[in-house]
């Protein structure tokens, strides 16, 4: 599931490639991808330029010249690509963008889970009620310690699935969690509000640097991740934790372990990450 720093990077792709083309066309293959009327959608982003793409954890708002705007959530599987207005849809192509200089914009998406939302421009928190929920971006100026302290404090929830939560801090997901818990040498299942001041501290300061490090290597791919230039990222490579398990543990040695927290597969290090629950 692509989260923030495989969104970003999707992100900068876009805008590198298609800031200023003209919408001429839209085909829409799957019309279950938008939320409400295609016709309407389609009446709407037609003959608009594309003037400006931002992010909000792991939506996409990609803005249109006439003061709408696409709010895009790619889910699982969403991948943007950009073509020739020759190429045929592929087996899983939900919309395309048909631009005036010959090319087209290619949403596609194997899980179908992706969606899109045609809103007017600073009204996206009314018409997409969850990016009102969202809770800070995971940034040195957004996420601070206070926040966190204050955050953790109130929830008894897993502290694995706390960070899952995108009501509490955006854009992380399941293999950025495991990560900087691991780094943080914390136990996925330690209760949010069990975690000291300075543990909190440390674990900011890996989420922050995670988050960056992850977006300067153009995201993870494990399963099919791929930027709009058909490239998958490499920070896969540089994985400490997810994926590793029944390896040895980078720091101490002792093999990986799995478990399930919240339903979610979780990797760690039962020597380094102490589940301090337990009496």
């Amino acid at each position: 599931m692509p989260e923030l720093p495989e969104v970003e990077t999707v992100r900068r792709g876009l805008e590198n490639l298609i800031i200023g083309g003209q919408i001429k066309n839209v085909k829409i293959p799957y019309p279950k991808v938008i939320n409400g009327d295609s016709q309407a959608f389609i009446a709407g982003v037609l003959n608009t330029e594309f003037t400006r793409i931002d992010r909000r954890g792991k939506y996409l708002f990609i803005r249109l010249s006439n003061g709408h705007t696409i709010v895009s959530h790619l889910r699982m599987e969403g991948q943007y690509s950009v073509e020739s207005i020759t190429s045929k849809p592929h087996k899983h192509t939900e919309i395309i963008f048909e631009l005036t200089d010959n090319r087209a914009v290619f949403y596609n998406d194997t899980r179908r889970f992706g969606r899109m939302t045609l809103t007017t421009t600073n009204h996206e928190m009314i018409d997409v009620p969850t990016l009102g929920k969202l809770g800070p971006e995971p940034t040195e100026s957004e996420l601070t310690l206070d926040y966190m302290v204050n955050a953790f404090s109130r929830s008894k929830k897993a502290v694995k699935s706390f960070l899952l939560d995108q009501n509490q801090i955006a854009g992380i997901g399941n293999i950025y969690a495991d990560e900087v818990l691991w780094q943080s040498k914390i136990h996925p299942e330690v209760s949010a509000n069990k975690l000291s001041v300075e543990q909190l501290a440390e674990l900011r300061k890996n989420i922050i640097d995670e988050m960056s490090r992850a977006i300067a290597h153009h995201g993870t791919t494990v399963h099919s991740f791929s930027n709009v230039f058909g490239e998958v990222g490499n920070f896969q490579n540089q994985l400490q934790a997810y994926g590793r398990v029944g390896l040895p543990c980078l720091r101490c040695g002792t093999p990986m372990v799995k478990i399930k927290v919240g339903q979610r597969g979780t990797t760690f290090c039962p020597q380094c990450q102490i589940n301090i629950n337990t009496p």
